[in-house]
């Protein structure tokens, strides 16, 4: 369900999503309100499900999770339950980041990251390819990243 935001619902937003640390009493003040409306309106936001959770952004090379690969997965067969069993395999795996059922030349899009190109390796090898619904994976090494964006834009 969309959810109609004001000028001053985005521009909370927006100050959260660079921020999700900011005292109450600073986001007020950025966003032009005294602290009282300000936390009613950031509770509100929480509430509809706006503001899923909030989290700390961890740097990857710091943690040991410093290779970041997108495999390309091709389904043996295309039903429901295939994808269904797919779903619940790669949720288990932490180094899935993120897992899009896509449509076009592959079945499922995945972003993982591990320390380096043969710990991806092995779980490709031990993890990936054993998931029975998958037929292959193709894998691409990003050699830098240019932009990593955690904040939506919000008009």
């Amino acid at each position: 369900m969309l959810v109609t935001l004001d000028a001053i619902d985005r521009h909370i937003l927006r100050v959260l999503q660079r921020d999700g640390r900011i005292s109450n009493v600073e986001l007020a003040k950025e966003v032009g309100l005294s602290p009282s409306p300000c936390l009613r309106r950031v509770r509100l936001l929480e509430e509809a499900g706006i503001i899923d959770r909030y989290v700390a952004v961890l740097d990857p090379a710091k943690v040991g999770a410093g290779l970041t690969v997108f495999a390309r997965v091709w389904f043996r067969t295309q039903d429901a339950e295939v994808t269904l069993r797919f779903g619940e395999a790669v949720r288990r795996f932490p180094e899935v980041m993120e897992c899009y059922l896509t449509t076009g030349e592959c079945d499922a899009l995945l972003r993982i990251v591990t320390s380096d190109l043969h710990s991806y390796w092995r779980f490709q090898a031990d993890h990936l390819t054993r998931i029975p619904s998958v037929l292959s994976v193709k894998t691409d090494v990003p050699m830098e990243t240019l932009k990593r964006s955690y904040e939506l834009p919000l008009r």
